[in-house]
């Protein structure tokens, strides 16, 4: 992507600014559950590849019922019931921690008065214990969660439904995301996009469109 020192003659400015959650704002990992219940190394990469896997986990953010996915893959994957039944019991084990230096991004914008705003791939339920928990999100204007819509980030749905809920043209909004097929699917629609690396870049990119002072 462009030197941070570009963004300001290229682009118009920002008026609000569109976080993803997981990987951005908050740490994601299946290992951070299934290394607490599988103990040797070579079954754990196994288990969260095949069994209880990303892509799998992928379809509950679209909306797929819990009760059926977890069904559907015992049937599957027979005699490993309790480890399939604490991806819906324990989830919350797979988000450690929040991605360090974001949070204080975060909070610096909003005492900026920057409006902020989430997109996030999450499914409903879990979404729902999460953020009950936290106060980080009390700082958000709005945030689109695909599990309840049914509709998941890369697709441009997604995109034109935040744009709507959150009441600014794409091109005055700066999404910033860790998954380069979503930032490039925004940017395709006419959002300022930042493909988040770390907190520190983000903050270069940030400062040098004028958001933080």
């Amino acid at each position: 992507m462009s030197e941070p020192d570009e963004f300001v003659a290229e682009y118009e400015p920002v008026l609000a600014v569109v976080f993803d959650v997981g990987r951005v704002l908050v740490q994601w990992d299946l290992k951070a559950l299934y290394g607490k219940l599988i103990t040797d190394p070579a079954r754990l990469e196994w288990f969260t590849r095949h069994v209880v896997s990303e892509e799998w986990h992928f379809q509950h953010d679209a909306g797929r019922d819990l009760a059926e996915m977890v069904a559907a893959r015992k049937a599957e994957f027979p005699g490993h019931d309790a480890l399939i039944d604490a991806y819906a019991t324990r989830f919350l084990e797979t988000i450690p921690g929040n991605v360090p230096g974001s949070n204080d991004i975060v909070h610096t914008l909003a005492s900026r008065g920057v409006p902020l705003f989430a997109i996030t791939n999450f499914a409903s339920p879990f979404w729902k214990e999460y953020r009950s928990a936290e106060p980080l999100f009390d700082l958000f204007g709005d945030i689109v969660v695909s599990g309840d819509e049914k509709i998941v980030k890369p697709d441009p749905a997604i995109f034109d439904l935040a744009a709507a809920r959150f009441g600014y043209r794409p091109q005055a909004m700066l999404f910033i995301d860790d998954n380069a097929a979503n930032v490039a699917a925004a940017k395709a629609l006419g959002w300022q996009v930042h493909h988040f690396e770390n907190a520190e870049k983000l903050r270069l990119d940030l400062a040098a469109r004028g958001l933080l002072g």
